[in-house]
Formats: structure tokens, C-alpha cells, sequence
């Protein structure tokens, strides 16, 4: 059975990654409304992955015999100064993402909560996935400038992207 206060955490966890998934798919309409699908692609699929992530969370909880209590989520933002302010954005979401993945862990720990610090591996190395991935698009996006030829094919580049 799980405890009472990693439940808790873990439904604010499961809170925090269906808001993710919004906020991507608030950029990917940002997105398209710019003629980058490409990069709307890469949302999607990023929005996809956030989406699992929380379902992660809702079946460890009901493993454990938990109940799972999902919460309202903000309204996210909807445009972005510029496909770099876009990602540079998803770059800062994911980093505070991986502080809460933190603190789970070390209230694992604290409560003696072996399943889910078992569980929680899992996430904190795809967190490191997660900001890698942020943030070499971000650096690709500052070295490009105001490229128009270079913002077409990093967008072409990143709409190859498909679901993991």
C-alpha cells in the first residue's frame, strides 16, 4: 500500500505532467499558427510523452491500492515571442519538472517508500533525456539567429520526429 503523503505527491506529480502535456500542446498550436509543423510536429510528440508520463504515475498509484485525484489544470500560455523564446521556455519547464522528480525521490526516501524510489529512477533519467533534448534545440535556435534558411531546416529536422 502507498502512504499517504507520497500519494498525495505523486497525484500533484500526475498533476504537473498533464500540465505539461498542455503547455506543449499550446506550443505546437503556437506552432502551426507560425507554418512550423515541423516543430508543432515535435511538440506533439513531446505533449504524447508528458501524457505517458502521467499515466506512469496513475497506474504506480494504483498498484499500490492509492487513489488517483486529478486536478485542474492552469489555461497555458498561448504564443511566444519567437520559436526560441518557445523552446527556451520548454527548456525552463522541463528543468523545474526535474526538481519535482527530485523531491519525490527524496521524500522516497524519507518514508521509506522503496516501489517508488524503484519507480522513480526511471523518471529521474528521463528528465536528463528531457533537458538534453530542450536544450540542444535552444542552442541550435541561437546559432541559427534570424536565419530564415536555418529556422526551415531545423523545423524540417525536427518534424521527423515520431512517437517513442
Amino acid at each position: 500500500m502507498i502512504g499517504k503523503k507520497m500519494q498525495k505527491a505523486l497525484n500533484e506529480q500526475i498533476k504537473a505532467e498533464l500540465d505539461s502535456a498542455y503547455l506543449y500542446l499550446a506550443m505546437a498550436a503556437y506552432f502551426h499558427s507560425e507554418g512550423l509543423d515541423g516543430m508543432a510536429q515535435w511538440m506533439h510528440v513531446q505533449s504524447e510523452e508528458e501524457l505517458s508520463h502521467a499515466k506512469k504515475f496513475m497506474q504506480h498509484i494504483v498498484d499500490r491500492e492509492g487513489r488517483v485525484e486529478l486536478a485542474a489544470l492552469p489555461q497555458p500560455k498561448k504564443s511566444w515571442e519567437s520559436p526560441l523564446a518557445a523552446f527556451e521556455a520548454a527548456y525552463k519547464h522541463e528543468q523545474s519538472i526535474t526538481k519535482r522528480i527530485d523531491a519525490l525521490v527524496e521524500l522516497a526516501a524519507k518514508e521509506k517508500d522503496h516501489a517508488a524510489g524503484v519507480m522513480l529512477q526511471w523518471f529521474v533519467n528521463e528528465q536528463v533525456e528531457e533537458e538534453a533534448s530542450a536544450s540542444k534545440i535552444v542552442q541550435m535556435l541561437q546559432h541559427i539567429g534570424r536565419s530564415g534558411s536555418g529556422l526551415i531546416m531545423l523545423d524540417r529536422q525536427l518534424g521527423k520526429r515520431g512517437g517513442e
